[in-house]
């Protein structure tokens, strides 16, 4: 029997966690083996081989434990403790679990109340109007289930990749390929170069003294758990962590053709080729073909490919047909913000709320990243989450933060809260406390089932409240997991630029909310714009390059982010409401 892929190992641990919830399990034992799946689906190497060694322990959220249950697994084919959870739900239960905005407590609740243990069955009982009639459900709820059955039935069970766990896995896998004596160039192509939200698969592109060889090379590189047969100048590879990757191995002056055309998007390529007609020139990924010469160009490089086709080099996170070809070749293609320009970070946590690490801690790392300033923004009372800040405890962590920021060298350390916008539209602090803080980053966390106008009158209020500085990740999505709820962006835009009022692109990969649309939007309507990490550990600030990843998809510049300035610079830039000034 061959060994459990990593793929299925985390699996069986998701479908462990799944099922532990369903049960009633305690939190703490459910949250292990999330982490043992997620740790299981990003490592490198075999979990399997690992494990066999006794060595499956050296990996983060492994323990002794989990190690005797892969170790079954590999035995026996089965994890007992697994068998005898699958023995006490309905299979479709697990299954109603993965529907976004549904979860395990939710599932248990359909299945106690209404029998309900399939796909089949919720479909049923929502058409039906019975879903409706159960609390904390409702009609909106009910609509939202068949939503979600029908995208599930369209697209299938399997999910898309998060930008963050593909680049994980093709940077590293890039690297071995890169470090292999063949290889001469190597570059990540596909949707993942152009960093969309989410990927299905990666391409890279090299070159290569001896292709074969190198096809042959990275065929049994240590991440590679199978591949197809290598052939002359291609292979295609599955990792540990069940991620196809397709290598290509071309000519060194065909790279830039190549890359081009396999970085996308489709659509821009589409555009692109016409554009090309029109001048007598056929673009692919051999070559741009002049029709007056009957000359094939290759070109070396990408910025080749553009130049004969008369534009500017456009950056790959902007090649999606929304206008960059015609600013390409006017020459009013934006220079685009990079992490490099950010000055500050304004939202993250301690472990005062649900971050990992101290307030001195955390300002060190973002010390260490290269910022000037840092909002230390801990949930407020209201949240939910166990451990929010009471109002006095916030205000002995105003004291602790003006006490610890005059001893940071060249780091501004800011008093700060992330508050919950309440359904009514308030926050869950007094006024009087508000005005002690720096900045104040406001945030739906509960209630998020309101009809689009009810959610809409309660951001604006927000927006419209005297202290609150920035609205956090707004639309309340998670990538994958959990939809956007409905609000009226339109009146939301209004009422930011009346206020003054900044909106926030959330870094963390599973949000980046404001999405790349919007952050234009809000742009183009002359509304403030902050990238910040939601950092809740020492190393959650290098999440800064996805949120700064959708201000470039967003055609976004430093001037149109604000956290580009120093702080001296942005503070008056705060809400006019809090200073009197708004129209």
């Amino acid at each position: 029997m061959p060994d459990p892929t990593n793929t299925e190992i985390a699996a069986a641990f998701d479908e462990l966690a799944d099922l532990y919830e369903l049960d009633g399990a305690v939190i703490h034992r459910v949250v292990a083996y999330r982490n043992a799946a997620r740790t299981a689906r990003e490592a490198s190497a075999s979990l399997a081989a690992l494990a066999r060694e006794g060595r499956a322990t050296e990996l983060p959220g492994i323990g002794a434990t989990l190690q005797e249950k892969i170790q079954a697994l590999i035995e026996t084919g089965e994890i007992p403790a697994l068998a005898k959870l699958r023995a006490r739900f309905p299979a479709g239960l697990v299954e109603m679990t993965r529907l976004p905005g549904l979860g395990p407590k939710r599932a248990r609740r359909l299945f106690e109340e209404l029998q309900v243990d399939s796909l089949a069955a919720l479909r049923d009982a929502a058409q039906g109007g019975r879903i409706r009639e159960l609390k904390g459900f409702g009609e909106r709820a009910e609509a939202q289930l068949l939503q979600a059955l029908e995208a599930h039935a369209a697209a299938g069970p399997q999910r898309r990749l998060l930008l963050d766990r593909a680049l994980g896995i093709g940077e590293e896998l890039l690297r071995e390929i890169r470090a292999l004596p063949f290889t001469e160039r190597a570059e990540l192509a596909g949707s993942a170069r152009r960093m969309t939200e989410s990927v299905k698969d990666l391409d890279i592109i090299a070159t290569a003294s001896d292709p074969p060889a190198l096809a042959r090379a990275a065929a049994v590189l240590p991440q590679v758990e199978a591949s197809s047969n290598p052939g002359e100048n291609a292979v295609r590879l599955r990792t540990h962590s069940g991620v196809d990757v397709d290598l290509r191995i071309v000519e060194p002056d065909q790279f830039g053709n190549v890359l081009q055309h396999l970085t996308g998007s489709k659509q821009h390529n589409v555009a692109l080729r016409e554009h090309a007609v029109r001048r007598g020139l056929h673009v692919s990924e051999y070559g741009i073909l002049d029709d007056a010469t009957g000359i094939t160009h290759r070109c070396a490089d990408e910025a080749e490919v553009y130049r004969l086709l008369g534009m500017s080099y456009i950056e790959p996170e902007l090649r999606e047909n929304r206008g960059e070809i015609e600013a390409a070749l006017a020459g009013t293609l934006p220079a685009l913000v990079s992490v490099a320009d950010l000055r500050g970070d304004l939202h993250a946590h301690t472990l005062a709320s649900d971050g990992t690490a101290t307030m001195e801690a955390m300002a060190r790392s973002a010390a260490d990243a290269g910022y000037e300033y840092l909002a230390i923004t801990d949930h407020s009372a209201s949240m939910g989450f166990g451990a929010d800040v009471s109002e006095q405890q916030l205000l002995a962590q105003i004291e602790r933060v003006r006490e610890l920021d005059g001893q940071l060298d060249g780091l501004r350390l800011l008093a700060g809260s992330e508050v919950n916008i309440l359904p009514d539209g308030s926050l869950d602090y007094p006024d009087e406390l508000l005005a002690q803080l720096d900045w104040v980053v406001a945030s739906v966390h509960t209630s998020f089932r309101m009809s689009a106008a009810d959610m809409t009158r309660r951001i604006v209020a927000a927006i419209e409240h005297p202290y609150v500085d920035c609205v956090g990740h707004l639309s309340g999505r998670k990538i994958e997991q959990r939809p956007a709820y409905e609000l009226d962006f339109e009146a939301v835009l209004e009422a930011a630029v009346a206020t003054g009022t900044m909106l926030e692109i959330n870094a963390s990969p599973q949000r980046r909310d404001i999405d790349e649309a919007r952050a234009r939007a809000a742009a183009a309507a002359g509304v403030g714009i902050v990238i910040n990490s939601d950092a809740h550990r020492v190393d959650g600030f290098a999440v800064a390059r996805y949120g700064v990843a959708t201000a470039r998809r967003a055609w976004l510049t430093p001037s149109q982010v604000l956290n580009t300035l120093p702080w001296p610079e942005l503070a008056p830039l705060r809400s006019r409401v809090r200073h009197g000034t708004a129209s």
